[in-house]
């Protein structure tokens, strides 16, 4: 499993984790598209925002490898904001390659840009 060295690993001052230590012993966590209904709390839409300032930051538009991202936290942006870079993509590998859908991700998280 590839560390993003320099990605932070929680939402500072809070416990919104953004990266996993170790590989998990009983198997890899699927990346899923999670919902988002417009009734979730504002300190959740603010995670958010802040790992897609992260994965802007550090990535770009260039694609990446999953590596220690947190899958949970992947998982609320993943199909829209970050979609695969690859074909067939395998949702339970931590090699495999996402990229930022720049367009989405600026009209979903415009703050997370300026």
């Amino acid at each position: 499993m590839l560390k993003h060295r320099g990605f932070p690993g929680r939402m500072p001052g809070t416990d919104f984790q953004f990266t996993v230590r170790r590989p998990n012993p009983k198997g890899v966590t699927p990346l899923i598209r999670r919902e988002r209904f417009r009734d979730r709390k504002h300190v959740d839409r603010r995670v958010d925002q802040t790992f897609m300032r992260a994965l802007w930051e550090h990535f770009g538009d260039q694609p990446f490898e999953r590596g220690n991202l947190d899958a949970g936290r992947l998982s609320w942006l993943f199909g829209r904001e970050v979609i695969p870079a690859e074909d067939p993509f395998d949702p339970e590998s931590y090699e495999a390659l996402l990229v930022i859908d720049e367009a989405v991700a600026r009209a979903s998280f415009p703050e997370a840009f300026s």
